[in-house]
C-alpha cells in the first residue's frame, strides 16, 4: 500500500477513536450528567411541594393560634354562652378562611363546640360527631401546655390538616381555658394550589402501609419522587408524586446531538484539510521524489532533475538526490569513455599481436627469397648472352647459358613456391584482420542525453587553442530535451568538428569565429533521426571538395599537422551508428556546415553497424 492511503487510514482511525471516545463520554459522562442534574432538580421540586405544603398547613396554624386568642371564645369557654359563638363563627366565615371544620376542645378534651362548613351534601366529618377526643389522641398533652400544634389526620372524607392553638382572652394571656382546633380537607383544589405554589406538577396517591424513604423513579420523558406525609399518630397518610419532565435530558440530547454532528462535521473538515496540507506538504512532494527515483532505476535516465525549491526536509532530500545522480552520471559518463577507450586499445593491441605473428614467417620467407634472387646468376646469364655473338666462345657462352637457365628455373620454381606460400600467409593476415573487425563491430552503449551537455563535454577534451579561437553557440539545441543516443561516440565526432571549425576559422584570418550547433528531430521510414547542424564561419568549402572532405587522406590542411583522417573516421563512425554525414558550404571564404543523421534509440542499448 503506497504511503497516501496509509496516512489517510491512519487519520480517519484516530478521528474514528476520537468518535468513539465522544460516543462513550456523551453516554457514561454527559448523558448521566443530565439525569444527575433531573434528579437533583426532582429533589428540589419535591422540597418546594414540601415547603408549600408546611407553608399552608403553618398558615393554618397562624389562624388556629389567632381565633383560639379571641375574647368571646375565651368567655365562652367560661360562661359557655353559645349565642355569641354562633353569632361570630358562622359557615360562610369559615368558608372565607378556607376551613371545614372548627373544634372548642377544653382541658379535658371534650368537645365544647364543633362547627362544619363547605361539606358535601349529606355528608359529616367523624371527628365532629365525638363529644371528645380519642383518649390515644397525641395531642392532649398539648391541652393543658397551651402549645400550639398542627398536623394530619385521616378521616372518613380524607386527609384533614389540623391546626390547634390555646384559648387565651385576646391579649395572648391566660391561663389556657382549652384549644381552637381547625381542619381543612385536602382536596384535588388544595393540591393545585400547592402545586402552584411550589411551580411544580404534584399528584396525590395512596399511603404505603409502612413508611419509606424518598423514592426517585425516572421514566424517558418523566422523573417522578415520591414521598410519604405521616399523620399525627406516626403512620403513612398520603404520597405526594412530583413529576418533574426530562426536558434536560432532552435540550441535553438535541445539544449533545448538534454537537456530534458539529464534532463529526469539524472532523470531516479537518480530515479533508490534513489531507490536502499533507498531500501539498508532504505527499505530492515524496511521491515526485518516489517517482522520479523509480524512473531514474527503471530509465536509467540520468539527466533529468527533480529541482524542487523547497527548503525543509523533502527539498533537502530532493537536493541530495539530484547531487547523487549527477555525480552517478559524471562516474558513468567517465566509466563509458575509459571502456571506449580501453576497447580501442585492447583492440589495437589484440590487432598488432595477431599481425605480427602473422608477418614474422612472411618476412622470414622474403628475406630468404631475396637472397636466393640476389645469388641467381641473372647478371652472369645476361653478360653471357651479350658476349654470344663473340668468335670462338659461342659453344662456351651456350653452354653457360644453358646451365644459368636451369638455375634461373630452379630460383623462379623456388620463388613461385614462396610467393604461393606468402599468398597463404597473406590470406590469413587478411582472415586475421577480418575476424577483428568483426569482433570491434560489438554494441555501444546508448545513453540519455542533453546535446548542451554533450557539447560541454566535446569541448573539454579539444585543445585550448581551438577553444580560444572560437565560440561554440548552443542556444538552438537547448529546448531539444533529452536524445538517446551513443554518446561516446558522438562526443568524439564533435570533438573532430569543433576541431576542424576552430581550424577553418584560423584559415580564414580570423582571431575569433562562431560555430552555431543546431538540433531538431525529424521522422522517417525508420524512425526518428537526429538531425545535428555544426556551421562555421571560417574559410568554407570549395563546390567540388564537398564530396572528397570524408575520403581517407584529403585534406586542405598542411601535411605535416593533418593526414586527412578525422573527417573520414566520423564519416565511418556516423556510418557505423546507422546514420550519414554530409558537408554544405557557399564557397570559400563563406563558412561551412556539417550535418549530421543520427538514428534515435528507443532502448538503452542499441546495436552498432559497424566498427569504428
Amino acid at each position: 500500500m503506497n504511503i497516501r492511503p496509509k496516512v489517510i487510514v491512519s487519520i480517519a482511525a484516530i478521528f474514528a477513536i476520537l468518535g468513539l471516545a465522544e460516543v462513550l463520554v456523551e453516554r457514561y459522562i454527559i448523558m448521566p450528567s443530565f439525569a444527575e442534574l433531573e434528579r437533583a432538580d426532582a429533589g428540589v421540586a419535591m422540597r418546594r411541594i414540601q415547603y408549600a405544603f408546611e407553608l399552608t398547613l403553618e398558615r393554618l396554624g397562624v389562624l388556629a393560634i389567632d381565633w383560639g386568642n379571641w375574647a368571646d371564645v375565651y368567655h365562652f369557654m367560661q360562661d359557655r354562652n353559645s349565642a355569641v359563638v354562633n353569632a361570630d363563627i358562622t359557615a360562610s366565615n369559615l368558608r372565607e378562611i378556607g376551613v371545614n371544620l372548627l373544634l372548642i376542645v377544653d382541658l379535658d378534651g371534650n368537645v365544647v363546640y364543633s362547627r362544619l362548613a363547605d361539606l358535601p351534601p349529606g355528608q359529616t366529618l367523624d371527628l365532629a360527631a365525638r363529644p371528645s377526643l380519642p383518649a390515644q389522641f397525641p395531642w392532649r398533652a398539648n391541652l393543658r401546655s397551651a402549645q400550639p400544634v398542627k398536623g394530619l389526620l385521616p378521616t372518613n372524607l380524607g386527609t384533614l390538616m389540623l391546626a390547634a392553638g390555646p384559648i387565651l382572652d385576646g391579649d395572648e394571656h391566660g391561663p389556657s381555658r382549652g384549644m381552637m382546633i381547625l381542619g381543612r380537607l385536602l382536596r384535588a383544589a388544595e393540591i393545585r394550589n400547592i402545586a402552584a405554589q411550589a411551580q411544580a406538577s404534584l399528584t396525590l396517591l395512596p399511603a404505603p402501609a409502612l413508611p419509606r424513604p424518598d423514592q426517585l423513579t425516572q421514566t424517558s420523558e418523566v422523573t417522578h419522587v415520591d414521598r410519604d406525609f405521616l399523620d399525627i399518630f406516626g403512620h403513612p397518610i398520603m404520597t405526594l408524586r412530583v413529576d418533574v419532565p426530562r426536558e434536560i435530558t432532552a435540550r441535553g440530547r438535541t445539544a449533545v446531538g448538534y454537537a456530534s454532528a458539529c464534532l463529526l462535521a469539524a472532523a470531516v473538515i479537518i480530515l479533508i484539510l490534513l489531507v490536502v496540507v499533507l498531500s501539498r506538504v508532504i505527499l505530492n512532494p515524496l511521491a515526485v521524489v518516489t517517482r522520479h527515483a523509480v524512473a531514474v532505476g527503471e530509465d536509467k535516465d540520468l539527466t533529468t532533475r527533480l529541482d524542487l525549491e523547497r527548503q525543509d526536509e523533502i527539498g533537502v532530500l530532493a537536493r541530495e538526490f539530484d547531487r547523487m545522480v549527477e555525480r552517478v552520471a559524471a562516474s558513468r559518463t567517465r566509466l563509458v569513455d575509459q571502456s571506449f577507450q580501453a576497447g580501442f586499445a585492447e583492440l589495437a593491441k589484440g590487432v598488432l599481436h595477431n599481425l605480427g605473428n602473422a608477418m614474422t614467417p612472411i618476412g622470414v620467407r622474403l628475406a630468404s627469397l631475396a637472397q636466393r634472387l640476389r645469388s641467381a646468376p641473372a647478371a652472369d646469364a645476361a653478360q653471357a648472352a651479350a658476349e654470344l655473338q663473340e668468335p670462338g666462345r659461342s659453344a662456351d657462352l651456350k653452354e653457360f647459358l644453358r646451365l644459368a637457365c636451369q638455375e634461373m628455373a630452379v630460383t623462379v620454381q623456388v620463388a613461385q613456391d614462396e610467393v604461393a606460400v606468402m599468398t597463404r600467409q597473406a590470406s590469413v593476415v587478411q582472415g586475421t584482420l577480418a575476424e577483428q573487425l568483426r569482433s570491434a563491430r560489438n554494441e555501444h552503449v546508448i545513453e540519455p542525453v542533453r546535446l548542451t551537455e554533450l557539447v560541454a563535454q566535446s569541448l573539454e577534451i579539444v585543445p585550448d587553442a581551438c577553444r580560444q579561437r572560437l565560440v561554440v553557440d548552443t542556444d538552438a539545441v537547448r529546448g531539444l530535451g533529452v536524445v538517446r543516443v551513443a554518446r561516446t561516440i558522438l562526443r568524439l565526432i564533435l570533438q573532430n568538428l569543433i576541431i576542424n571549425a576552430a581550424d577553418a576559422v584560423r584559415d580564414a584570418g580570423k582571431s575569433r569565429g562562431v560555430l552555431r550547433v543546431s538540433a531538431k528531430i525529424v521522422h522517417e521510414a525508420g524512425g526518428e533521426q537526429l538531425h545535428l547542424q555544426c556551421a562555421d564561419d571560417g574559410v568554407g568549402i570549395a563546390a567540388h571538395d564537398l564530396e572528397r572532405v570524408f575520403e581517407k587522406g584529403f585534406s586542405t590542411k598542411s601535411p605535416e599537422t593533418n593526414h586527412g583522417i578525422g573527417l573520414h573516421w566520423c564519416a565511418n563512425a556516423i556510418g557505423a551508428l546507422g546514420g550519414r554525414i554530409w558537408a554544405a558550404s557557399d564557397g570559400p571564404g563563406r563558412g561551412a556546415s556539417m550535418h549530421l543523421m543520427v538514428p534515435l534509440a528507443n532502448r538503452e542499448t542499441a546495436p552498432l553497424a559497424g566498427a569504428a
